[in-house]
């Protein structure tokens, strides 16, 4: 068998972006059309919206709720009511006249009747309950009417935060029954005291809008079940996968179009490339380029504050992300300082037998984002029944999804040794130095490479480290957090000097996953550390150790672990024939 243990190339450890650069954008297209282009199921649902012919014409988005996206779905609907309805003017609601405690409602003459509408989109990220449906004032024995939002936006569309609802439910349930019986009845501001006089009712139909992220959704479902069920549902697409030029270019106009909407001078050619491979690095993927308005107007606004001419370069954008990672990389400096003053110990030379350094992801609450720590898996084996002892298990700090990837490694190793009978060694899996709760199973394949290192009696190269998950067909699969990852254990390197043969072994399935930072790309470049991807666990093994997991014509692993075995057996089998060998006869 070959094995792909061949390191791999500078140029896939990030993004393909030299060409992004060149790319066009002479041929403009308005703001609608780039979004019915990059957010094309979206824009389909909103189009339906406008033209359903439900009795309550709801949709839900999931979506984030900050300020820009309401503003951007009032844009968007407001293009689409323009280019699908027709041109003449028409006006919804009335007019309410109050004479001698009598109250009066006609239908709307003319725009500047006091609860007259023109039937437009309105947005509101937060509102209070005299907002969205008015109230009744009473002063000096006067009483005055007031508008709410839900008659300017009366034979229109209302866009709302289903927060807002949830965190105020009795506003929700009215809002439904105006949407469904398409009239709007008023109601006192005390619930404990009646109005102080009669108020017709008014005709109302209009369509709402909710946005929500999904733990939203999930509340809002709760509260209300059938609305839930019955409403139209889309979702905002945070990602484009990118397939060639020209979905680069829609992506490109999406940034323009956001940057259209800031006070910001001109973009450099330079910048794109920058751009790319930082937005790669927020999708978790080289395929993938980020369409969240909050992400990129915010790389845009530091940028601004690094350029100080008319013009954003690459170079702006570069001294923006350096001083966004030093702003916030106090935690992660004091964790490489703990493993640097040998207080949290991790070993980068030598070999030691059943330790391996796994690779973890680490992600503080109330921290804006996740960082790499390399973490010490120790094995020990001794004379037993064949258990594997996982501590962190034993000791509650152990996740379910932990526990369930040390139960494939055990299942994997059993049957690829193909014992008659029960191994005669126990185990114990330690993750050193954790004190919290430790769960997921990207570290499976570096315990199991501790695990046969223990077993076989064969050390581990202390400069490699590992992460990758495991099936119970030794297939190495893909994990998250990759360039976190692999940038946590090149920083220790790098702080101990780099010798020229450390490294990380990766899945290969993460490969797609990379971008990682430039003084990472250079040392690859240079041949100062190397990344291995690998599929299954041979491939692993074998870099680590030095020695195959298995081979016919020379020593293996399994081999050596098989003579291990046997020759305990025997042991085993010669103590039993001692003096007492004839009391094992009388069973």
């Amino acid at each position: 068998m070959t094995l792909s243990n061949y390191p791999l190339k500078w140029q896939i450890l990030q993004p393909k972006i030299a060409r992004s650069q060149y790319i066009s954008l002479d041929n403009t297209i308005t703001y609608i059309d780039c979004f019915a282009t990059v957010q094309e199921r979206l824009y389909y649902g909103l189009n339906l919206l406008l033209t359903t012919r439900a009795k309550a014409p709801i949709m839900i988005i999931k979506s984030p709720e900050s300020a820009v996206y309401f503003t951007l779905f009032q844009h968007v609907l407001s293009g689409l009511k323009t280019r699908t309805q027709e041109k003449k003017d028409m006006l919804y609601g009335g007019r309410y006249e109050i004479n001698e405690q009598i109250v009066n409602w006609y239908p709307a003459q003319t725009i500047q009747d006091n609860f007259a509408s023109n039937g437009g989109v309105y947005q509101a990220e937060w509102i209070e309950h005299h907002h969205l449906f008015g109230c009744v004032r009473v002063y000096q024995s006067k009483i005055l009417l007031s508008p709410g939002l839900v008659h300017r936006a009366n034979g229109g569309v209302l866009i709302l935060s289903i927060r807002t609802l949830l965190e105020q439910p009795l506003m929700w349930f009215r809002l439904k029954k105006i949407l469904i019986y398409q009239t709007y009845e008023w109601y006192a501001n005390n619930e404990h005291q009646p109005l102080p006089l009669d108020i017709p009712s008014m005709p109302m139909y209009l369509r709402l809008l909710l946005l929500g992220e999904r733990e939203t959704l999930e509340e809002f479902q709760t509260l209300d079940a059938e609305a839930a069920s019955t409403s139209l549902y889309s979702e905002f697409e945070d990602t484009i996968e990118i397939l060639n030029d020209l979905t680069l270019m829609h992506w490109r106009r999406w940034v323009q179009n956001v940057v259209a909407s800031l006070p910001c001078p001109t973009l450099d050619a330079t910048f794109w490339p920058v751009l790319i491979h930082e937005g790669a690095r927020w999708t978790g993927d080289q395929g993938l380029l980020p369409l969240d308005l909050d992400w990129i107007r915010m790389q845009i606004q530091e940028t601004m504050s690094h350029a100080k001419g008319g013009i954003i370069t690459g170079e702006h954008l570069e001294q923006a992300i350096n001083s966004r990672m030093w702003r916030e990389g106090f935690l992660s400096e004091k964790i490489l300082n703990n493993i640097i003053h040998e207080q949290v110990y991790i070993d980068t030379k030598g070999e030691v037998i059943g330790q391996i350094n796994a690779l973890s992801i680490i992600e503080y609450p109330g921290h804006p984002r996740a960082f790499g720590e390399p973490l010490r898996i120790s094995c020990v084996v001794h004379v037993g029944d064949g258990e594997l002892n996982d501590v962190e298990r034993k000791a509650a700090l152990g996740g379910n999804i932990h526990s369930k990837g040390l139960m494939i490694i055990q299942s994997w190793l059993m049957s690829v040794l193909q014992l008659d009978q029960q191994m005669p060694f126990s185990a114990s899996l330690v993750f050193e130095q954790s004190y919290a709760e430790v769960d997921g199973d990207s570290a499976s394949l570096a315990a199991l490479c501790a695990l046969i290192s223990a077993l076989s009696l064969q050390p581990i190269n202390q400069k490699i480290a590992v992460t990758g998950s495991l099936d119970q067909f030794g297939n190495v699969q893909a994990v998250g957090g990759i360039n976190e990852k692999i940038e946590g254990f090149f920083h220790i390197c790098n702080q101990r000097t780099l010798t020229g043969n450390q490294g990380v072994i990766i899945p290969s399935t993460n490969i797609r996953h990379l971008s990682l930072q430039q003084d990472v790309i250079h040392a690859v470049r240079n041949k100062k550390f190397y990344l291995w991807a690998v599929s299954s666990v041979e491939e692993a093994i074998v870099l680590l150790t030095g020695i195959a997991l298995q081979d016919q014509d020379n020593p293996s692993l399994l081999g050596l672990i098989r003579t291990r075995i046997t020759k305990c057996t025997m042991q085993d089998s010669q103590r039993r024939r001692g003096p007492l060998h004839w009391l094992s006869c009388l069973r």
